[in-house]
């Protein structure tokens, strides 16, 4: 099964695409919803090894509400400009296109992406434990999730480094997947605007979360002292807090539930502006 991250995909397809593709009479740009299928096509062939089960995730337009009311600074560096403006006006052409194809795709209005991808690797280990699952995202939150079965995959990575699972996560940060809350907690996470404990950078909260520690456990753990404890104590219950902006919720109701069979093969991204009408 391959758990597409929407909104990241077509940001990288609407900045990170090698060309600008237009409109026959120049007046649209069409890079977005192009490059979308173009590099989710490319992931399948040479990422996949075999045809995987496709369902599209979609951030919900209110989906960071519930976060941003337990800390209004989530996420509050994103600033939506005319440039950031450009992916998020694709998405509609590009869920009439999956539609038109019979490929699924999900989006809760009240839900980030996140949730609903956590959601769907819960499940997957519940009612199909075996089964192997791809998650492709550049955000590195989705770490969390990885185990034996489920791997992040992010195509803008070198080859032979693309796929991260368990061990790719601990030779690169010296956490375990489960830590990877805590960890961001500690260090912070620029993306979602969380600044995480002054002073502690990666090696210091990998260090402080050595042996697999979570943060319930540090207190007690005596590797707090000096400055570094009196820095981890003023913002202890914060610290807590970013925890939980970071920890993604497995328990949504979905409104779709993979049914285990291959998706047919995804059309050649100049069909699908044709079926659209947008050239």
């Amino acid at each position: 099964m391959l758990l597409v991250d929407g909104h990241n995909l077509l940001w990288r397809a609407a900045f990170g695409f090698p060309a600008a593709i237009l409109s026959r009479d120049k007046t649209r740009d069409l890079t977005a919803e192009f490059g979308f299928f173009a590099l989710l096509r490319v992931a399948i062939r040479e990422e996949i090894p075999e045809p995987p089960e496709v369902l599209v995730v979609f951030d919900g337009e209110h989906g960071a509400a519930d976060r941003k009311d337990s800390d209004a600074d989530y996420k509050a560096n994103r600033v939506l400009d005319e440039a950031a403006l450009r992916p998020l006006r694709a998405i509609p052409h590009v869920q009439q296109a999956l539609t038109g194809y019979g490929i699924a795709w999900i989006e809760i209005d009240t839900a980030e992406a996140d949730d609903v991808i956590a959601t769907l690797v819960a499940n997957s280990r519940e009612h199909e434990p075996g089964r192997r699952v791809w998650i492709m995202s550049g955000d590195r939150d989705f770490y969390q999730l990885v185990d034996e079965h489920v791997r992040a995959l992010n195509t803008v990575m070198k080859r032979g480094r693309r796929h991260i699972g368990p061990a790719e996560v601990t030779e690169r940060y010296n956490v375990a997947p489960e830590q990877w809350p805590d960890f961001c907690a500690l260090k912070g996470d620029p993306a979602d605007n969380i600044p995480g404990v002054k002073g502690i950078g990666e090696g210091t909260a990998a260090k402080l979360l050595t042996g697999g520690l979570h943060l319930d456990q540090l207190p007690d753990s005596g590797r707090l002292t000096g400055a570094r404890k009196a820095k981890v104590a003023e913002t202890w219950e914060q610290v807590l807090a970013w925890r939980e902006l970071i920890r993604m919720r497995t328990d949504l109701t979905l409104p779709h539930q993979p049914t285990g069979d291959p998706t047919r093969e995804l059309p050649k991204p100049a069909d699908v502006i044709e079926k659209l009408g947008l050239w």
